[in-house]
């Protein structure tokens, strides 16, 4: 039984490999976000020196905290927003971050632009879809992300490069994770960031070109 995050990691790791190969996926067409929230540095440092690069922080303040010590320590750290995002702090984002996964409405969409314009940086970006309509959740209702994606890549000047979304909890996630291809698809989007702790090998057999796993790594969050 895997004991340590760096077991852990190495049982993710070879779980994606294994439903890649199940489900016909090129070996490496996944990525795998660590989903680092609400661990301290210290608990972060292990799945950095077992290889792993790329993580999903929820918050900006918290990615800010941390992050700018581990990546003085370790080259090649690629952090992903995975969490609502606040127009007012989208400065400290595109400072902070290397992708947006959770672009959801056109004020932050703008406001994001903006301070990629000002700061010399274009982040690829993906739009959260609440293909649940979940009332609580954030994204974009399905019925209207066509007209959502067609503002943030050809009005504003986003560089989307995929979509995004959490499926309901108590559902299924195999029919919002199709709801979320067939929308990429008819928009022409290659990217697919879906699939978290419980359900990532499910998402990998939908395309899944990004799966967000924290607890399968890191354990229970106090």
């Amino acid at each position: 039984m895997a004991d340590t995050a760096t077991d852990r990691l190495a049982t993710v790791i070879a779980d994606i490999r294994s439903a890649e190969a199940e489900h016909g996926r090129e070996a490496g067409a996944v990525t795998l976000i660590a989903v680092s929230k609400t661990f301290e540095a210290d608990d972060i440092r292990p799945v950095l020196v077992a290889g792993q690069r790329v993580f999903g922080e929820n918050r900006v303040q918290e990615a800010m905290g941390k992050w700018p010590a581990l990546r003085q320590d370790f080259a090649g750290i690629e952090l992903h927003l995975i969490g609502p995002l606040q127009s007012n702090k989208a400065k400290e984002a595109v400072a902070t971050f290397d992708v947006i996964h959770t672009i959801d409405r056109e004020k932050i969409a703008r406001a994001l632009k903006d301070e990629m314009t000002a700061q010399g940086r274009d982040l690829p970006c993906f739009i959260q879809v609440n293909t649940g309509e979940e009332p609580q959740k954030a994204g974009i209702a399905p019925k209207e992300a066509d007209a959502f994606i067609r503002l943030c890549r050809e009005d504003i000047g986003l560089t989307v490069i995929g979509l995004m979304c959490i499926p309901p909890v108590e559902e299924a996630p195999g029919p919002h994770f199709a709801l979320l291809q067939k929308i990429a698809q008819r928009n022409g989007l290659s990217q697919l960031s879906m699939g978290m702790s419980a359900d990532y090998e499910t998402a990998v057999s939908f395309g899944a070109t990004h799966v967000r796993v924290g607890s399968a790594i890191f354990g229970g969050r106090g």
